[in-house]
């Protein structure tokens, strides 16, 4: 059985609003998606195709073709407690791919471009007071293109171990990334990738997650910059009882595309998935897409899964396209379900903060701190947060102008 439902934009000043499920129905099974290490089994995406067709392939070219990572120009930065070892992973090693298998043709180069990958382990039984951080940056040089990279990051958390890994992407690049996550059995791991590139960078990110048997993954993206972002965050289970969490908040700007697209493949029984999205937009051409793809096998009983996105548009001319896809393949599961709402601000919630008192641009910003804070508040790091709420203002600024007094309070 297939269920879909998509969220359609309308005319800038028109309400959104939900079509039936024939408006959207996937040519082909999400299970049956090609994945290689090759990049030559993938064709250079012309706009077409199911996977691309939201994306602005035409700004892409560099990205679906192999080339080094200019070192020369890219400072990556990290830290880490006791209990933790970082290191490195080559081909040939055998965590390199252990989890990840690229989907799409920037994946396969991305791989084929990467030499090695950061090896993050953390130790069985490990409990981290503090978080790793990593940092990624790439530098511009006035005149010239920004520098390519490849990044490939491995983070393998041992059995029973807890933990939490910032990832975070700054300054002016095209990056192509891929990222596998392992969880052992019985760990907990909170992983939080953060998107701050200047307004130039392009970025394109695969993701992928292991999860063990009675283990559990927060995985949690934040996009806040860059001229394109397209992150693929793929979760699949390893044993029974594991529980998956994918979260994020992306902020679009004019001119700014911002896509993430999920697939959680639960193909082990007794499992659980929660997904949860929130986007804002403001300024003519901003454009975001969120693809919510979840599959329950036959072999799945007792899955309990759920998707949400929500999108908020704060101007004209900003576009928001919403594809939440159940497929299930048995009828023995505690819970499927996925929604999707996209529209402008809550006019109840306007009218009853300003009959106390408040201004209207002080309503707006006051719904819109509430309406990210929800999920950065389940980060867990309280510096991260503090830091992505004060650029969630300063992003805030840029349509309704700078906090007052009173807000800042």
């Amino acid at each position: 059985m297939t269920l879909t439902q998509e969220t359609v934009p309308q005319r800038p000043g028109s309400e959104a609003h939900t079509d039936s499920a024939a408006a959207y129905i996937p040519d082909q099974s999400r299970a049956e998606r090609k994945t290689s290490y090759d990049v030559a089994d993938f064709a250079v995406p012309g706009g077409r195709e199911e996977e691309w067709r939201f994306t602005p392939v035409d700004r892409l070219a560099g990205l679906f073709q192999v080339d080094p990572t200019d070192e020369s120009r890219v400072t990556l930065d990290i830290s880490a407690p006791q209990g933790v070892v970082i290191g490195e992973a080559k081909a040939g090693d055998s965590v390199f791919g252990s989890v990840m298998r690229p989907a799409d043709r920037a994946a396969a180069a991305a791989w084929a471009g990467a030499e090695k990958a950061t090896l993050v382990t953390i130790e069985n039984d490990a409990e981290l007071g503090e978080p790793v951080r990593i940092t990624i940056t790439g530098h511009s040089e006035q005149g010239s293109r920004p520098p390519r990279v490849n990044d490939h990051l491995i983070v393998d958390a041992g059995r029973f171990s807890k933990a939490t890994v910032v990832l975070t992407h700054k300054g002016s690049a095209e990056c192509a990334a891929n990222v596998e996550l392992r969880v052992g059995d019985g760990a907990d791991l909170t992983f939080v990738t953060v998107q701050e590139w200047d307004d130039d960078a392009i970025h394109l990110a695969q993701n992928d997650a292991l999860v063990g048997r009675d283990a559990t993954l927060r995985h949690i993206t934040v996009t806040l910059g860059g001229e394109i972002v397209r992150v693929c965050t793929n979760v699949r289970y390893s044993g029974p009882g594991g529980s998956a969490e994918a979260i994020g908040v992306y902020f679009a700007d004019a001119g700014q595309h911002q896509e993430h697209r999920l697939f959680v493949d639960h193909e082990t029984p007794h499992c659980i998935s929660n997904v949860e999205y929130k986007g804002a937009l403001q300024g003519d051409s901003a454009h975001t897409v969120w693809i919510g793809d979840v599959l329950i096998r036959a072999a799945a009983e007792g899955t309990n899964t759920y998707e949400l996105n929500r999108n908020l548009i704060l101007t004209d001319g900003a576009r928001a396209d919403s594809v939440p896809n159940l497929e299930i393949e048995t009828g023995e599961i505690v819970r499927a379900g996925h929604a999707s709402a996209t529209g402008r601000f809550d006019d109840e919630q306007l009218f009853y903060l300003e009959s106390r008192g408040i201004t209207q641009d002080e309503a707006r910003r006051l719904v819109v701190r509430g309406f990210f804070a929800d999920i950065v508040g389940r980060i867990g790091v309280p510096e991260v947060e503090d830091h992505l709420m004060t650029a969630i203002d300063a992003e805030l600024s840029l349509s309704m102008g700078p906090p007052t007094l009173a807000e800042s309070a």
